[in-house]
């Protein structure tokens, strides 16, 4: 009997599908607009979108021109039990409206102005509902604190993986070592020693983890594009995310015509760097007029897509795993878990393995064999995304008719809201028990928000100077 209970609970555990994550999906499918419903759309299909948290802790010690915070956000104190009551409300929120997995962000201001034990306590507190967390940083912070972070007390590990996605661009001012970059390529060594730190925490604590480079582009830097990826793409970052600037946030900080960086113009630099063509229609995350993205690979310095989007062989792989692997959880799912939920959906549908089999001789020949062998079959996955936000003078008066029940007739306003009402970046508000749109948080509700948040959680100055090793946050006490 001892044996038949142990085979029930093990068949419970490897069942292919959550049906809670399925009929979240169900439902956010249902929500999207008719525009957004493709054959490479993710969202209701394979997630149900990232998530962010907001008001947890908006202060950052750089500064950066543009900044999407609200002129409030760096005059309010960061506070650990502010941050870890409120991320534990947005994300009970979350878990409650968006199902039970999801990818969340750890984002604010500056994550590392955190003490190492309240950031491991936030993001904790994300796993225990189901999210898989990334922190945002700047990437300006030591050995030390990474270690303390992802290591306790008493030196064992609190993860098996972390997640950061750290932002580099000349535009942020304040870096150490670097106080106003004057180029792009002058950040390279910045950038390899943020990534260098999680290679040590890897190899000598056995702590995975997952990289994304973030950048923000104007007119200033968009020449530079290319030469970032050019340059570091084997750093070990596994995704490289670039955000044309948007007149969003804290106005005294709009310094350039952000909007000559136009979305096809910061694409084609990002093609450039990375050496080709990069179809962003093979897999849609949400409306195309707000987020980019090409899933590949390099062997080598050459990058290849996972699907070649004018291949219909290719395109019959994605349907297939839209089909029969969609509604499985892969986030925050250990690997042997993954693998065996996988083998009963190949054995229960065979064709399943003979398509892989096949989309895998084809990669193989795009790539070659001697490439392959050239780079000892060494596949690094790295994807490249671009993020568009919209204007605040748009956001505001469209999100206000949304909440009305109105349909706008300015075009302008109406393509607002049909990319709103498609968004993949959603925001929790306990307090009411809403969801919204990241580009309406910052454009419609941060600066009150943070006006609040600077009477609560005043900053008292008692130095001009601070550890950022420590955890402690400079200026505060």
């Amino acid at each position: 009997m001892r044996i038949l209970a142990k085979l029930r609970v093990l068949e419970r555990a490897t069942r292919p599908y959550d049906t809670g994550f399925a009929e979240a999906m169900e439902r956010r499918w249902a929500e999207l607009p008719d525009a957004a419903r493709t054959p490479g759309q993710i969202l209701g299909r394979h997630g149900v979108g990232c998530e962010g948290t907001h008001g947890v802790f908006p202060r950052c010690d750089l500064k950066c021109t543009p900044c999407y915070h609200s002129r409030d956000a760096n005059r309010v104190r960061v506070d650990g039990p502010h941050t870890r009551e409120q991320v534990a409300a947005q994300m009970a929120l979350l878990r409650e409206l968006r199902g039970p997995r999801a990818h969340t962000q750890l984002i604010g201001g500056e994550v590392s102005l955190l003490a190492p034990d309240d950031h491991a306590a936030a993001l904790a507190i994300m796993r225990e509902h189901g999210r898989e967390p990334m922190s945002f940083t700047h990437g300006d912070f030591d050995d030390d604190y990474l270690t303390r972070l992802a290591l306790g007390p008493d030196g064992t590990r609190r993860f098996g993986r972390l997640s950061f996605a750290a932002h580099f661009d000349k535009f942020m001012y304040g870096r150490r070592g670097i106080e106003r970059p004057p180029s792009e390529r002058a950040l390279n060594p910045h950038r390899a020693r943020f990534a260098a730190m999680f290679l040590r925490l890897r190899r000598e604590h056995g702590v995975r983890f997952f990289l994304a480079h973030n950048m923000t582009v104007t007119p200033g830097n968009l020449d530079e594009v290319a030469g970032v990826i050019r340059d570091c793409h084997a750093m070990g970052y596994g995704m490289f995310s670039f955000q044309p600037a948007a007149f969003l946030g804290d106005a005294r900080r709009w310094k350039e015509a952000f909007r000559e960086a136009t979305p096809d113009v910061v694409w084609a630099e990002i093609e450039r760097g990375a050496g080709t063509r990069l179809d962003y229609r093979v897999f849609e995350n949400g409306d195309v007029r707000c987020n980019r993205t090409a899933y590949g690979f390099y062997v080598g310095r050459r990058w290849y897509p996972f699907l070649d989007g004018d291949d219909p062989r290719d395109l019959a792989v994605r349907d297939a795993f839209f089909r029969y692997f969609g509604k499985m959880t892969f986030t925050g799912t250990p690997p042997a878990l993954l693998a065996a939920r996988v083998l009963r959906v190949v054995f229960r549908h065979p064709s399943t393995a003979v398509t892989a089999l096949r989309w895998l001789a084809r990669t193989v020949r795009r790539v070659g064999l001697p490439r392959l062998a050239r780079h000892r079959m060494r596949v690094r996955p790295v994807t490249f995304v671009m993020h568009q936000f919209m204007d605040a003078h748009v956001v505001a008066p469209a999100w206000q008719m949304m909440q009305r029940g109105e349909q706008a007739t300015d075009p302008q306003l109406r393509e607002a809201q049909e990319r709103l009402a498609a968004c993949h970046y959603a925001m929790a508000h306990p307090e009411n028990g809403t969801l919204v749109p990241a580009c309406v948080q910052h454009a419609v509700l941060d600066p009150a928000e943070n006006a609040a948040l600077r009477t609560l959680l005043p900053i008292v100055e008692v130095r001009a100077t601070g550890d950022r090793s420590s955890g402690t946050p400079p200026k505060e006490k």
